[in-house]
């Protein structure tokens, strides 16, 4: 059948115009989709720029604090027994920042903030962005040491340096680089029992591994947990596979003795200290007094293993073997200050001291004095070079930081940081250590 002409056009248009509808209708839905997308695209970048702004200003309000404030944990200070560097490292600390902003974040941050000018519709988690903030700082700077306590940490840290009770697991922890280490394993204790060995360092506490444990935190702990049960992720240092593995260890009432003593042949009275507590001078002189009594003519210190402690315990064993001169330099940024002795020693028979690579921090200090004064023979491997001092500072909105204010230096001016002090005869095994330094110290006698 022959269709009619006219309709057949008006077929085609009308069709035209219902194809041209749709096609403007996919249009208009593609031009609106795009539009919904760019502008969710830029309320993203809003606030992601709002996000920054954030993070921006709680760094400024970091420095601001760490800048000024002269509050301090003071129980820490006389711990270090440095109270006049810190005083001097705080004064200099406030100095006033610069405007310019190729070297005053506050500056810089000024510049961003004029250009933001929208109130964010976003909220934050403060906690967890200053956490992650800090943490950044930690990483950017090039102090091992720095650190950023929240408020939970920080009474964790503050408990231990004020608490009178200590509860142990049968180890005595050190720290290096900001971690806690195994210094010395109990003889007979839990830990050695279940293979906990010198040298591991811990990498969780119950489970906890958001940041790095403090020699002071997981002592803390320990000592709040006494007769319950802490479980404890080690890390060990120098293993191919990178071992780690926990153990959960009773928290008890630990009486070990801080200093020995014997006699050894030959006339040699040996003295071990483990840590530098509050009255490690008293214990030292009281074994040098008890060894002269039995006929001493020389002695052998031994210093290995020993993590430091109270810097004034080092200056006090000191004075037991120098009668006068400098015992250690202390660097800050205002300048140099020394620790001298001056009197009576305990002591002016031969010396000889036992030092290897977990010597550290005041024990470090002690050894290169009694060296660089040419009153003792080291014997054994050099030292960890821990020759820094840490000082925590509490912040405006909560918790604390801890940082390096001053570092150690020998009565010669020799760096303890990071290079350590090195024995006059190196000697590896710790029983032929013991063996040298005790014929050492004999052959000494005149």
């Amino acid at each position: 059948m022959l269709q009619n002409p006219a309709n057949q056009t008006t077929d085609n248009a009308s069709g035209r115009q219902q194809a041209g509808a749709r096609a403007m209708s996919r249009n208009d839905r593609t031009v609106e989709k795009r539009r919904m997308m760019a502008h969710q695209r830029k309320e993203q970048e809003r606030k992601s720029r709002m996000a920054q702004l954030f993070v921006f200003v709680i760094a400024v309000a970091a420095a601001f604090v760490l800048g000024v404030l002269a509050r301090s944990n003071m129980d820490l200070m006389a711990w270090l027994g440095i109270e006049t560097e810190a005083t001097a490292t705080q004064q200099a600390a406030g100095t006033a920042v610069s405007s310019s902003t190729y070297d005053s974040f506050s500056a810089r941050l000024a510049e961003v903030e004029s250009i933001l000018n929208n109130d964010s519709l976003d909220s934050f988690n403060l906690d967890a962005t200053t956490n992650a903030l800090m943490r950044s700082l930690a990483e950017s700077t090039e102090d091992p040491y720095f650190r950023y306590f929240d408020e939970q940490r920080y009474e964790l840290y503050v408990k231990e340096n004020t608490s009178k009770k200590y509860s142990g697991v049968g180890v005595l922890f050190g720290e290096s680089d900001g971690r806690a280490y195994v210094a010395e394993v109990f003889a007979g204790s839990e830990a050695e029992s279940k293979g906990v060995l010198v040298g591991d360092v811990v990498s969780a506490v119950d489970g906890d591994s958001t940041s790095a444990w403090t020699n002071t935190e997981v002592n803390s702990v320990i000592s709040s947990k006494q007769g319950e049960d802490v479980n404890i992720t080690w890390e060990r240092p120098g293993a191919a596979d990178k071992k780690t593995f926990s153990t959960t260890l009773k928290c008890l009432d630990y009486k070990e003795t801080n200093v020995t003593y014997r006699m050894k042949e030959n006339n040699v009275g040996y003295v071990k200290v483990s840590q530098f507590t509050q009255n490690a001078a008293t214990l030292v002189s009281g074994a040098l007094k008890k060894l002269d009594e039995k006929g001493a003519r020389s002695f052998v210190l031994d210093l290995r293993n020993c993590p430091g402690g109270f810097l004034s315990q080092a200056v006090d064993i000191a004075s037991l073997f120098v009668k006068s001169g400098n015992v250690v330099q202390v660097k800050t940024r205002t300048g140099l200050s020394e620790r001298t002795v001056s009197g009576s020693t305990a002591t002016d028979a031969p010396l000889v001291v036992l030092v290897n690579g977990r010597t550290a921090a005041a024990a470090e200090v002690l050894a290169a004095c009694l060296s660089d004064n040419s009153r003792a023979t080291l014997v054994g491997t050099k030292t960890m070079g821990k020759g820094s001092v840490q000082i925590v500072q509490t912040l405006s909105f909560g918790g604390a930081v801890r940082y390096t204010a001053a570092f150690y230096l020998s009565p010669t001016g020799h760096d303890i940081n990071s290079q350590g002090v090195s024995p006059d005869y190196t000697v590896s095994g710790d029983d032929i250590q013991l063996s040298y330094a005790c014929q050492t110290a004999a052959s000494l006698v005149k």
